[in-house]
Order: structure tokens, then sequence, then C-alpha cells
């Protein structure tokens, strides 16, 4: 009986053990036949992952198409947290450090501390050293010492020299800020020499997490034209991030930081692509496809013009170290600096625009520390970010607005008898005596007594009504950003607490008082005059191109401000007094050296407009006279006499009118990247 059981117990074991076998062997079946290639494949793949491809940065080139900035294939090196190994950070650091040293390739470091001990906080970057501060949340008053002390902390520092560790301290603070991670790498060095790559490569046992990144970099073809117009690009700050993310932007990404870069940076970005990489499961590529091929940004096309731009830079830089070589004590040999503005009367494109000192976009990084402290401030745009006081060159503005108001007439005489007597209490003075002046002679001589009792009789608001019509303490409209300055006024006063007396209208009048307005403005003001008070946008940009320039995106045509419905007799008369002044038509005038011979005719106005500390000097200018196509407007800081302007003017006009034929005129080069 139990010899019958256990045998029934042996077959139901061994039903059970069949069926388990009949149940693998289906799922074999299945496995290997019917879904044996699906499962084989994605075996064979292990995984897949998308990597970013970055949209080549559209161009930036002058009017004729010629490249300011390009682009070109060079490696930059960064740090990589996968394969980074924590802990050994700041070792790898310094081993590269050390053959960049060697190599001579820089490094980015941009923490505002001295390089090297005493360590001190670095002149002129009182911003940057605030945001250090809040970074660590640390006071405001906390001394270098202390912030230093902070740093080598943070970033386990204490086994290192001072001079590594202020060396770490840069590289770690920069790579902390633009958010460093595993989906993040930091670039350390940019455009570095391949000599370098081959010795990185060489020795990467050594440089865990050190890659070597083929780029599309920015190329500076003349990296010191137009700097401050063209502007800068960099990287995402952490601070920055939240409101960029939203727009499409990785981590990673640069983007534009100042002038056009930052301007167009919508236009010159492009889109990104993307990548798709499938692995095996050995961590192997076995395949890689664009599956969103990326898409170019657009080509900016600037309305300067290099060859005008390179004259303005030059001979605003040669007046300047001339008259520090050669002028007087106290009357232009402390000039420091200056801005130049040529402006297009007809479409008011900007044809050069110049700051003066300036600076190399090729070697800002390497710079910037050295720019920063210059106190002479070389990064800051003086064309559309300094303000001036306009002088005598405001004459020709109250002189418009006495003819256009009927005040006066071209025939209308007046006497300056030196001291003007009008006010008992305030007796302002002319340079000399002038009798029997129209308003031609005046402004030939730069009577200050006819135009303070014109500027009187016209009385401040309808002097303020010009200066706005004019374009003077008002949006010109340039694409990049700029100050507005103020007209002098009641209401300005008012503003700082301070009373507005009946004289302040004198000094007004004569472009002194509280008017202080950029030399965009006193250019976009002489070209109104040019234009007989048709007043035109200023602007930078010619055109929107394709990447390649073979297509127009957008052309910015030229548009009217203001018309102010000017007389032709007020026209007429102020443009012949301010021939007058260039010494043309066998009178003698303030800038008769430079222009009484010249072959074309030349309006202008010298000023010498008084500071708290040497006056600067002031100059504006426009030709043909008679059929105006390019106004200029000079200012020298500390310049005392406004005629040396009248050197920079010639120099610009020698090239505009002489330096090249229609014939000569330059043409787009094909320097783009396929």
């Amino acid at each position: 009986m139990e010899r019958k059981i256990n045998s029934k117990r042996i077959w139901i074991l061994f039903g059970i053990v069949l069926a388990i076998c009949l149940i693998f062997g289906l799922v074999l079946i299945e496995i290997q036949i019917v879904h044996g290639q699906s499962y084989s494949e994605l075996a064979t793949k292990g995984a897949t992952r998308s990597q970013i491809i970055q949209a080549v940065r559209g161009e930036i080139t002058d009017r004729y198409g010629r490249p300011l900035v390009q682009n070109k294939v060079g490696y930059n090196i960064t740090l990589d947290r996968a394969y980074l190994a924590k802990g050994e950070e700041n070792e790898i650091i310094l081993r590269l450090l050390e053959l960049l040293t060697a190599a001579g390739d820089p490094w980015i470091d941009k923490l505002p501390i001295t390089d090297t001990e005493p360590f001190a906080f670095r002149e002129g970057q009182e911003s940057q050293v605030a945001k250090l501060k809040d970074f660590l949340n640390v006071g405001s008053y906390t001394g270098v010492d202390d912030v230093m002390s902070w740093l080598v902390e943070r970033y386990h520092l204490e086994e290192y020299t001072p001079l590594q560790q202020r060396q770490l301290a840069g590289i770690r603070y920069e790579m902390e800020r633009q958010g460093f991670s595993i989906t993040t790498p930091y670039t350390l060095a940019a455009d570095v020499a391949v000599s370098t790559v081959i010795q990185i490569k060489e020795r990467s046992y050594e440089l865990s997490g050190v890659m070597v990144v083929e780029s599309t970099i920015r190329e500076y073809v003349a990296g010191d034209i137009a700097p401050h117009l063209v502007g800068q690009i960099g990287p995402i700050y952490a601070e920055e991030y939240a409101e960029l993310k939203n727009k499409g932007y990785a981590m990673n990404d640069i983007i534009g930081k100042s002038g056009i870069e930052e301007a167009f940076e919508s236009q010159l970005r492009g889109q990104n692509g993307k990548r798709t990489i499938t692995l095996n499961s050995n961590g192997e590529v076995i395949d890689a496809s664009v599956t969103e091929p990326p898409v170019p940004g657009h080509s900016i096309m600037l309305t300067i013009d290099i060859d005008l731009q390179r004259v303005a830079q030059d001979s605003l830089e040669q007046e300047i170290l001339w008259l520090q070589a050669n002028g007087e004590e106290g009357e232009g040999k402390e000039a420091t600096a200056g801005s130049v503005v040529a402006i297009d009367c007809k479409t008011g494109e900007i044809l050069a625009m110049a700051s003066y000192p300036t600076y190399n976009l090729a070697t800002y990084n390497q710079d910037y520390n050295d720019l920063l402290a210059n106190p002479d401030n070389p990064l800051f745009n003086r064309a559309l970010q300094g303000t001036y006081a306009p002088g005598s060159i405001f004459k020709p503005l109250v002189g418009t607005a006495g003819l256009q108001e009927g005040l006066i007439t071209p025939s209308f005489t007046y006497t300056c008898n030196h001291v003007y007597t009008y006010y008992e209490d305030y007796q302002p003075k002319c340079l000399g005596w002038h009798p029997n002046f129209t308003v031609m002679d005046a402004l030939r001589v730069s009577c200050n007594i006819f135009f303070y009792d014109l500027g009187r009789r016209l009385g401040i608001d309808t002097l303020v009504d010009y200066a706005r019509q004019f374009g003077l303490g008002e949006s010109t409209g340039v694409e990049l950003p700029e100050a507005t300055g103020h007209m002098s006024s009641p209401a300005y006063s008012e503003s700082l607490g301070e009373i507005w007396n009946p004289g302040d209208v004198l000094q007004t009048s004569i472009g002194q008082g509280k008017s202080l307005f950029t030399p965009l403005q006193l250019a976009t003001y002489t070209a109104t005059l040019a234009n007989g008070g048709v007043r035109m946008k200023s602007h930078l940009v010619k055109s929107i191109k394709s990447y390649s320039l073979d297509e127009t995106v957008e052309e910015i045509e030229p548009e009217v401000v203001v018309d102010m419905g000017l007389s032709e007799t007020a026209v007429s008369a102020i443009r012949d007094g301010m021939i007058r002044a260039s010494g043309q038509n066998g009178y003698s005038g303030t800038s008769g050296a430079y222009f009484g011979r010249y072959p074309i005719s030349v309006a202008s106005k010298t000023g010498t407009p008084e500071t708290t500390g040497y006056p600067n000097g002031t100059y504006i200018c426009y030709a043909p006279a008679d059929d105006p196509e390019i106004a200029v407007a000079v200012v020298i800081e500390n310049g005392y006499h406004g005629y040396w302007g009248a050197a920079v003017a010639k120099a610009i006009f020698d090239e505009y009118f002489f330096g090249k034929t229609n014939d000569q005129l330059p043409t787009a080069t094909d320097t783009l990247l396929p």
C-alpha cells in the first residue's frame, strides 16, 4: 500500500517537473524565436543618451560685410564632474595649471583679488567684490584676509601655499558660480594651443576629468576695432540661469554680455540641435545620429566702416597723446580720454564711434584685471555713456531758435561790450568786444554776450523745447544702452533740490549750466542741423543677415524722428555762420587752421565747456556744408580748446572723402565657417 502511494507521488512530482520544463521551454521559444531579434538588439545596445549640438553663433561684420567677429574651430579645456575624482579636484587642477603656465596658455580667473601677496581687492572691481561677499554670505565690511580664509575653508585649501590657494580659489569660485555639475562641465581655458592639447592627452592618466573639447570659438579679426560696440560673450552664471532657462538655454551655454553681442543675442545665438547616441552593454558607442540639426544664428551687419572706424580711433588717440606731450599746463596737457562719433546725415547710420582709452577684444580675458584697475576706465563706452557739457557748440541751436521764432533775422546786429549788464547782481563777461555782429559773426567768433541776450529773450522753456527736438537730453534710439543726459532747466534744478535763478538761462544759452549730453547726442544734433531740422534715428545695425550673408533677414530702414519745419532762412544763416567758424570763404574762424583751405566746404563750431577740473574740448562739424553727407562730434576730456577736436574730424573727413572712391569700396570676404 505504501509502495503504491510513493509511486503516485513520484508520478505527480514528475508531472510538475514536466510542466515546469514545458513552461520554461515555451518562454525560451518566445524569447529566442518570437522576440529573439528585438531582445538581441536591446542586449547589444544597452542604452541611449541625448547630446546637445551647439548652434554656430552668427557673426558680426561692418557695412561692407568685412568681418569684425567670426568663428573658428579651436580647443577648449574643460573639467567634467563625472570623471573628476571627488577629493582630488585641487590636485588635478594644480597639475593642469602647471601645464598651462609652462605652455603660456592663460586660464579664466575673475576672482576680484590680486594674484600675489599681500592680497588685496582689485581696484575698479567694487561690484565684483560685493558679489563675492554675497556669495560667501559675509558682511560688506569683511576684509580681504577674511574673505581668503572663507575661500580656503570652503574649498579645503589649507595644505597649499598662499599662491596655490589664490589660484585654486579663483577657479573653484568660478566653477561654483557657473553651476559646475555632472550635467554642466566647466571651461577652464579657451582656444589653447595644439601643443597644449597634445600634452594634456599624453598626461591624461594624471588628469582625470580634464577634457579637450573641439569647439567653435569667437575669433576677433580686428579685436581693437570698435570693441565697445561689438561687446563680449561669456558663460551663464547661476544667478542668471533661472531666467535664461525658460528661454531654452543650457547652464553651459555662452551668451552675449555686452554690446551688439548682448543686444542681438536672440538673433546671434541660433538654435541648438540634438544628437542621439546609442551605447552597448559595455558602454561603447555603436550608433550616433542627429535627430535635430542645429540652426546657425543670424549674422549682424553694422553701419560702421572698418576703415573709417580705424581712422577715428587712431586720430582720437594720437590727438590726446599729442596734447599730453605738447600741450600747455592747464590748456590740454591734462587730456586723458575722449570720444568721437561720425553719422551719415541722410540715414542716421553711425559710420564710426570711438572711445579712448580703449581695449582689444582678442586679449580681453588676459587683460581683464588690468582694464578694471585702469583709472581712465578703458571699458567705459564714452560715446554712449559719457555725458558732457556742450559749451559753445550749443550756440547754433540758440541761433536757430532765435531765427525760427522771429526774434532775430540774418541782418540783425548786436554789440558786445565785453560785459553783459542786463542783471544788476549777475554780469558775466565775454572774451572780447564785438560791435554790430550778426548771428553769423557771433558764431564765427563764439561771442558769449550775443547768445546770453538771445537766450534770455527766448526763455528757458523755448530752449528746452528746441533741445528736445534736436535730440539733446533725449534717447537717440540706438540699439545699445545709452545715457540720456539732461538739459539744464528749472525742473532739473528742482529735482536736485536747487533754486533756479533768472541768470541761469544765460549759462544755459552758451552750453554751460547743468546741461550734459552724450557724444552720440551731439553728433545727432549736428546731423539735424545739417539736415535743416530733420532728425533721423541714429542706429548701429544696417541689416540682419543669414549666417552666410547671402540672404537679408531684415533691412533697417532710415527713420525720421522729428521734422522741426525750420525755415530756409534760419538753416542758411546758421550754416553760413558755421562755415565762417571753419575759416572758409575768406573769414578767420576758430578752426581755420584745419579747414580754412580745405577743398570741401565744412560747417563747424568749437566749444570749451568749463567743468569742476580742467575745461573739456568739444567740436562739431558737417560736410559738405551745401549738401551734407557726414556729421562729426568730438569730445576731449580736459582738452581745453575745442579746436583740438578739429584735427580728429579732419582725419575722418580725409578718409571719408578721399580715402577711397566708389569703385574701390570693399566687398564682403568669404571668411565664414561652412
